[in-house]
């Protein structure tokens, strides 16, 4: 699935968000940022920590992704286009698991022992 990623109501890239921690409500993934994302990067760059200030948000299916907050940790810089990453956190069950049931899946596996 791909779930756009917003700064102040614009849009500046998107995500598969591929890989969670579901007991956590996290999802993470690539960043993959459009031509408005270097507008934002120096902002990115400058407050690793705290960005709320530019009011991340994401959608998916046309409606917002409810959550505790948005990251975009960019090493670009060192690492290339690859080297971008997003994670959303706090994402509310029972929504995570409808929206990221491989993740749930996933980390379901890792508990279950063969008879």
């Amino acid at each position: 699935m791909r779930f756009e990623i917003y700064c102040k109501g614009f849009l500046i890239g998107h995500s598969e968000l591929e890989s969670g921690d579901p007991p956590m409500g996290v999802a993470l993934g690539r960043f993959v940022p459009n031509a408005a994302y270097e507008a934002v990067r120096p902002d990115v760059l400058r407050s690793p920590q705290d960005q709320a200030s530019l009011q991340l948000s994401v959608r998916f299916e046309d409606k917002n992704m409810p959550c505790a907050g948005i990251t975009i940790t960019d090493y670009s810089k060192d690492l290339g286009p690859d080297g971008i990453e997003i994670s959303v956190l706090g994402i509310p069950y029972p929504l995570y698991a409808e929206v990221f049931p491989d993740h749930v899946a996933a980390y379901d596996k890792q508990f279950k022992r063969d008879s």
